[in-house]
């Protein structure tokens, strides 16, 4: 599965509980091979591979999978161990409910009981008392995108969500929200938690411990570097353009036929999931850009050429917007 890139404004959230507990974070972020100097720009961003090892850093390290954003550690071996036990389940409430029971447990603070209201399911994030140094809500913000996305991969199918719901004002990353959620968002609010059709409490759970042992092997680390693989209308125009742009790719037209839609209703459709046809293929065009440009040693003009771009210097406008600098500052500076 294609990763994601991710901001540099969430490398510097995760790493801000170490940072208060006195840990080298600069060691940490070389460890995962992102250079310190990076997060210092701030429209910079990682490579999913990035992301994924830094936050397998962090819990080896502080030996923490709460990042000591929590009242008390979550040891490691604690979600795995969850997820031990939730694969038994029959469906997806039962995964929920045995959850929320097993979070309990611990001394941590932290739960996400489910209720349902009408036709509505609802995960709330509750906790005993204030976190720790969350200022960047990032515990808060990871613990809904690993449960919605576990929850999905759980069942075998993209849960939908109807709202996604914040007890706090709207930070100025909630730009970053839209690639995660896609569903409307709502801050200051009286809890945080996620909201979505009551009916997938009674999917059941399909996959086996071998599946989750596959699974546990990068996740929950990976969770949100992976793009949503949820049915919606932005994972499958994704997939519909692919990641090769040196080939034409289809107009907006033509991906609303093979959508089976018109092109009135897809708009609707992607404004309603905070997104746009223009928004998706620049983001696989700046995501693109910056994998070659960490992994590979191709010409910045072979990789305008991969992402997308007839003309160099038009590339080079496009990548200063989406991160900041040009593609060559980005590779000397920030490309270890």
């Amino acid at each position: 599965m294609a990763r994601l890139t991710v901001s540099a404004h969430f490398v510097t959230a995760a790493l801000a509980g170490a940072r208060r507990q006195g840990y080298d974070t600069h060691a940490m972020m070389r460890e995962a091979g992102i250079e310190p100097e990076l997060i210092e720009q701030e429209q910079a961003r990682v490579t999913g591979n990035q992301y994924t090892r830094l936050m397998q850093v962090i819990w080896a390290t502080m030996k923490d999978e709460f990042m000591g954003f929590a009242p008390a550690r979550s040891r490691p071996g604690t979600f795995a161990t969850l997820c031990q036990l939730v694969i038994h389940c029959d469906n997806l409430d039962c995964v929920l409910r045995r959850a929320s029971h097993f979070y309990g447990l611990f001394e941590t603070g932290i739960t996400m009981p489910l209720s349902i209201r009408g036709e509505e399911a609802l995960i709330t994030l509750e906790t005993e008392a204030p976190l720790s140094d969350d200022s960047h809500r990032f515990l808060r913000e990871s613990l809904l995108v690993i449960w919605h996305r576990l929850s999905s991969w759980l069942i075998g199918q993209g849960i939908p969500l109807t709202r996604v719901s914040f007890d706090y004002p709207e930070p100025a990353h909630s730009h970053e929200y839209r690639g995660i959620f896609h569903a409307p968002m709502l801050f200051d609010q009286p809890q945080t938690g996620l909201a979505f059709p009551v009916r997938y409490l009674q999917e059941p759970v399909i996959r086996d411990e071998l599946e989750m042992r596959h699974f546990l092997m990068t996740s929950p680390a990976d969770l949100m570097a992976r793009p949503d693989d949820r049915n919606s209308y932005t994972a499958r125009i994704r997939a519909l353009i692919g990641r090769d742009f040196t080939q034409p790719i289809p107009d907006f037209e033509a991906i609303a036929q093979q959508l089976n839609t018109s092109p009135q209703t897809l708009r609707r459709r992607l404004r309603a999931e905070n997104t746009s046809f223009q928004e998706i293929k620049d983001n696989l065009r700046r995501d693109i850009a910056i994998v070659h440009l960490t992994r590979d040693q191709l010409s910045i003009n072979e990789i305008a050429h991969r992402a997308g771009f007839t003309e160099t210097s038009t590339f080079h406008r496009a990548f200063k917007k989406w991160t900041g600098v040009t593609p060559g500052a980005y590779r000397s500076r920030f490309c270890s």
